[in-house]
Parts: C-alpha cells; sequence; structure tokens
C-alpha cells in the first residue's frame, strides 16, 4: 500500500521506502512530488480544476497544445486531447478511417489497418484490435475488427501486406524502435525509416503509438526523431503530465485537419470526445514538465545515464540466468528465456527485488526497468544490482517439485 512518495522512492503504509523501477507504470518522468509540478497543479485548483472543451477551451490547452507543436517531429501541428493511451490510439484509427471516407472515390475502400504482432496499443476496443498480444487479447476476439499483422523489425513481410492490400489500408500502427508491452522488442535501425517510405509509396498513413516511447524514455524527446520521421498521426500519454495525471494527445497534420472541414451540413466533423478531454489541472501539470525538461536539460544529463546502463547491462546479459538483454535508451527488458509457466518465475523476481526495496514488474518471464529518466547514477546502478541479486535468488525454484515451489510461493508473499 503505497501512501507516500519523494523523487524516485515510493513509501508504503508501514514507512518502507522502495524504489520506483517502473516510473509507476512507464508514465513518472522527473520524479515524485517534483516541486514544479506540484506547484503548477496547486496554482491551477485556484482558478478551475475541471472545464469542458466542448464548445470551449482554457489557457492551459493551448499553451500545451502549441508547446507539444514545438517540440514535436516536423509536419504535426494539430492536437486532439483525450485522456489515456488507448484514447490517443483509438482516436487515430477512428480519424485515419474517416479521413479516407472524407477523401472520397476509390479512397473510401482503405478500411483496414496493418500492425505489428506481439504489438500493444491499449484495452479500448479499437486499440485491442490493432493488438497482437493473444494472451491479453483473444477473450475480446469476437468484439475486434480485423487487421493485417507483420512480423516485427522485418520490413520485406510489412511490404508485401502494403503491396497485396494497398487499396485497403487506411494507416500502418506501430511503436517506433520499441514495442514496449511485447517485451521490450527493439526493431532494427532503419526499419522505422523504411515503413514511413513504404506508407508513402503506397498511399497509407503512418499511426505512431509513442505513449510508452514519448518524453525521453529511448534518449530523445521522441523515438521517431532518431530516425528522422514524421508520422501522419502521433499519439501521447504517460509521460505527458510528468507521470502526475491523466491526459492523453494525438497529433495530425494539416492535411489530415484540413480533410475535416467544411459546411455544417456535411457533417466531417470526428464525433468523439471525452468528459476530461483537456483537463485544465492535467494541462497545468504538462506544462511544467516540458518547462522542466528545458531548464534541468533532462534529455542531455540522460545521455551518460545510458551508457553507464548499457555497461552495467552487458554483465546481467553475461548471467547464465538470462537469456538476453534488450535495451534502448532507458527501456530495458531482461529476459529469462522460458520456463514453465507455473513457475511463475518472473513473478519470483518481482518479489525477491521488493524485499530489497526495488519496484519492478514482468512480462512474463521479461523483467522491465523503466526508471524515470530523472533518476540518480547511484539510483541506476542500485536498480540494476538489485534485480541481478534477484535473479539468482529466484532462479532455483526451477528445479524444485510442486510443493517446493507451493512453500516458497508462500515465504515470498510473507516476505514481500
Amino acid at each position: 500500500m503505497i501512501e507516500a512518495a519523494e523523487g524516485t522512492e515510493l513509501i508504503d503504509s508501514e514507512g518502507r521506502g522502495y524504489l520506483d523501477g517502473v516510473s509507476s507504470l512507464w508514465c513518472n518522468v522527473h520524479g515524485h512530488r517534483h516541486p514544479e509540478i506540484d506547484a503548477a497543479v496547486r496554482d491551477q485548483l485556484d482558478r478551475v480544476a475541471h472545464s469542458t472543451m466542448l464548445g470551449l477551451s482554457h489557457p492551459g490547452a493551448a499553451e500545451l497544445a502549441a508547446r507539444l507543436i514545438e517540440i514535436a517531429p516536423p509536419g504535426l501541428n494539430r492536437v486532439f486531447y483525450s485522456d489515456s493511451g488507448s484514447t490517443a490510439v483509438e482516436v487515430a484509427l477512428k480519424v485515419a478511417f474517416q479521413y479516407w471516407q472524407h477523401c472520397g472515390g476509390q479512397h473510401v475502400r482503405k478500411t483496414s489497418f496493418i500492425c505489428l504482432e506481439e504489438a500493444y496499443h491499449g484495452d479500448t476496443i479499437g486499440s485491442v484490435s490493432v493488438g497482437g498480444m493473444p494472451l491479453f487479447h483473444g477473450t475480446f476476439e469476437p468484439l475486434l475488427f480485423e487487421a493485417h499483422r507483420a512480423k516485427p523489425g522485418d520490413i520485406d513481410d510489412i511490404a508485401r501486406l502494403l503491396a497485396r492490400r494497398e487499396e485497403e489500408v487506411a494507416a500502418v500502427v506501430m511503436e517506433p524502435l520499441v514495442q514496449g508491452a511485447a517485451g521490450m522488442l527493439t526493431h532494427p535501425p532503419g526499419y522505422l525509416r523504411a515503413v514511413r517510405r513504404l506508407c508513402d509509396r503506397h498511399g497509407a498513413l503512418l499511426i505512431c503509438d509513442e505513449v510508452a516511447t514519448g518524453f525521453g524514455r529511448t534518449g530523445t524527446m521522441f523515438a521517431c526523431e532518431q530516425e528522422g520521421v514524421s508520422p501522419d498521426l502521433l499519439c501521447l500519454a504517460k509521460g505527458l503530465t510528468g507521470g502526475y495525471l491523466p491526459l492523453a494527445a494525438t497529433l495530425a497534420t494539416e492535411r489530415i485537419y484540413e480533410a475535416f472541414l467544411g459546411a455544417h451540413s456535411e457533417f466531417k466533423t470526428l464525433f468523439h470526445g471525452h468528459t476530461y478531454t483537456g483537463n485544465p489541472l492535467a494541462c497545468a501539470a504538462a506544462i511544467a514538465s516540458l518547462e522542466i525538461f528545458d531548464r534541468e536539460r533532462t534529455l542531455v544529463r540522460l545521455q551518460p545515464k545510458i551508457r553507464l546502463l548499457s555497461e552495467w547491462l552487458d554483465h546481467v546479459e553475461g548471467m547464465r540466468e538470462v537469456k538476453e538483454v534488450r535495451q534502448r535508451g532507458l527501456m530495458v527488458g531482461i529476459d529469462l528465456g522460458e520456463h514453465d509457466p507455473e513457475l511463475r518465475l518472473g513473478h519470483r523476481v518481482v518479489l525477491e527485488a521488493r524485499r530489497r526495496g526495488v519496484i519492478v514488474r514482468p512480462l512474463g518471464d521479461v523483467i522491465v526497468l523503466m526508471p524515470p529518466i530523472a533518476i540518480s547514477k547511484q539510483d541506476l546502478r542500485r536498480l540494476v544490482d538489485v534485480v541481478a541479486e534477484s535473479i539468482r535468488a529466484a532462479y532455483p525454484v526451477a528445479k524444485f517439485d510442486a510443493g517446493a515451489k507451493g512453500r516458497l510461493d508462500a515465504a515470498l508473499l510473507e516476505a514481500a
């Protein structure tokens, strides 16, 4: 039970401190209780906590939109707010679908999407439809629309799909550089840029989901920057407010925006909106977070930490218990290989780490490290060391019989 926090530490109801090794689910950027973000939210409370953006707006929403356009890849100059990563992707899918309907003629047939195998874009029905993880999405298959799935990192596979389905594909949807929930799967250099070229060649929009990769996680403000790619639609959430409040944004090009303009009788409007869209408190937190990026030179100070983390992870990858380590910036997946699912080896590592004062989470038997990017070098080293110790401590369970496994479960839970 987490009752308080300070910097990169979470504090439970017993007063015990834990290093937040997963940024409170990949969203905290500058640490907890950053004085500038705290002050911005308190200041906004003295004005208004919430007002609808249906027919109205407020200064914070306008200012934040302008700031996002300044830092986004070139050409993205329109902002549509929502309130989570799932809804940011949902908006992008609807926009892409409706865009081609407005274009008319043969483009009306562009009603399907290409995504990647093992993709995860959220839990709303549209975002699940372009997901590719049977464990998460299989239950809801009867509710989903069909999407065509390409092998991650295989440019020939996505080229074949686009060539074969050029007339029907509205957009390609992907996380750039890293597929987070797939276990931090990293794409080969040049893959994103090649996908952009293929989309242009075959007349498909490119939707980049930077909910997890955005705001410094891969070492640049947005992962797209590393390959000089500007998508047609960019989805943001998680770190947008520094990890303080729910807020999402879908950025679009002017070409897409203009397709929704027309006489009232044409009904070209995107009929999509959320109650807390552009919430003033969340916008205040987001503006403060972006100011901190500039004032504290967050991305510049991040680079040596990325290099050190890579060096330390080399030792982890050399452990006999570890199959592979995948890293991009401060996004890390430590793959323990395939084991009997009943052993829940990744879960055991998490419990061992918790005993040692570190919070991490597994994706199956992949241990994910994704700390706040403001983490100190000392705490970053501690995170790696504790996870390595925890892997060694948990690994012998693979040799236990069922009875021993049950006893270890109980012992670990009691210790945690």
